[in-house]
């Protein structure tokens, strides 16, 4: 693929379009002087005449009409084709992937604090449960739940991941003590299948999980709305669920959180432009969070 020298290159499609020595050093910052050598060494590279100068400027030749008439389109391509990635960081939209739980849960009640500080910058979400892939997503960060790593990305915990049985008052009766367990019916959301049996390993009961009567929800939402509905006892993540313990709607019976090991984290690009917009939503969400 023969291409000319692009600088050159450019100089010309401006000189072209304006059809002005003058204007289009204005418009590349540059000198008239510099404008004119530019184009020289584009018909020294290409063995043709593009211009022919005139006591009052420039006019093109026929075979530069032809030439700028080919390789206009394609700067106009490329114009468009850079604004089409670099938009997103001027406008006032903010595109968070995140998921379900964490935004009903979490996220959505503080959001009008944000919009308090932030009134013209719009948050838009995009919920998924899917691998996080920064190069076919469209999205400027993410919140995940994961272990802080990620292929070209950069993590900042959020919120730690602490999970423990919830359920109903008197749902637990007598001693609060996981031996309380036996005979209820255990509440599991298929996306966090493995809180129960690694919770009930931390309690001193591993192998009560496969003996135990289940129920299974499609997400940890209707998980905890069956245990306010006295379904069954489940496993709540601890940041998700203030509310309902401060209005009593679901309680903690064995008070023995669990850390996971894992947690909720922002994450970015490790490749993004700098935009003031995303600084300060992510310093909020770190302030809501602390």
């Amino acid at each position: 693929m023969k291409i000319p020298p692009l600088n050159p290159l450019k100089v010309f499609e401006v000189v072209a379009r304006t059809n002005n020595l003058t204007l289009a050093a204005s418009e590349l910052n540059v000198s008239q002087s510099a404008v004119s050598r530019q184009v020289a060494v584009l018909e020294e590279y290409l063995g043709v005449q593009l211009f022919a100068r005139e006591r009052v400027g420039v006019r093109l030749t026929e075979v530069g009409e032809t030439y700028a008439r080919r390789i206009g389109p394609a700067f106009e391509e490329i114009a468009a084709a850079t604004a089409a990635i670099t938009q997103k960081y001027s406008n006032n939209v903010i595109r968070l992937r995140t998921y379900t739980t964490l935004t009903a849960r979490w996220l959505i009640p503080r959001l009008p604090h944000f919009k308090a500080q932030y009134p013209d910058v719009e948050v838009s979400i995009l919920n998924s449960n899917a691998p996080l892939d920064f190069g076919s997503e469209k999205c400027d960060l993410a919140i995940v739940l994961g272990n802080g790593t990620w292929p070209d990305a950069e993590a900042t915990l959020l919120i730690e991941d602490i999970v423990e049985p919830v359920c109903v008052p008197g749902f637990i009766e007598g001693a609060a003590t996981p031996e309380g367990l036996r005979g209820k019916r255990l509440l599991v959301s298929r996306y966090r299948k493995d809180d129960w049996p690694r919770w009930l390993e931390y309690a001193g009961m591993p192998g009560m999980f496969e003996t135990a009567e289940k129920m299974v929800f499609s997400s940890s939402i209707l998980t905890w709305q069956a245990a306010m509905d006295g379904l069954g006892i489940a496993i709540g993540q601890q940041h998700m669920l203030d509310a309902d313990f401060q209005a009593g709607r679901l309680v903690r019976p064995f008070a023995r959180p669990l850390r996971t090991g894992q947690g909720q984290y922002i994450v970015t690009p490790a490749l993004q432009r700098h935009s003031d917009k995303i600084v300060a939503f992510k310093d909020w969400l770190m302030r809501e969070a602390g």
